[in-house]
């Protein structure tokens, strides 16, 4: 049930969904998802954290860039369902929908000062 609940709560913050919806579109590091929700890097590597433990979201260092992307859910049966449903959901969303429109522009190279 452990597994079941992580899953659950890693979808009950509003900020982890739109990640998990923007994750679906490309593969992000931490600056990008931080200037794309407007929201602090701390609380950005935060709810990476938390989604990484549910086992939706990992991660594969690129040299100095660390790369974030949705996991394929082989870890968790609950994770695995939950990726390919959100697939679906939310797609309608005026939120989620301007934050993917906004994808494209943003890039690492003008966000990130590494």
């Amino acid at each position: 049930m452990n597994d079941f609940i992580k899953v659950m709560k890693a979808l009950s913050d509003p900020n982890r969904v739109k990640l998990l919806k923007m994750l679906q579109h490309r593969v992000m590091c931490v600056c990008e998802i931080q200037a794309t929700l407007n929201i602090a890097q701390p609380t950005v590597s935060k709810h990476l954290k938390v989604l990484e433990d549910a086992g939706l979201v990992s991660y594969r260092k690129d040299g100095l860039w660390v790369n974030y992307h949705l996991t394929d859910g082989s870890n968790s049966p609950y994770a695995a369902s939950i990726l390919g449903n959100l697939k679906h959901w939310l797609e309608d969303d005026p939120e989620i929908v301007q934050i993917v429109e906004t994808l494209p522009n943003i890039r690492r190279e003008d966000v990130c000062k590494k």
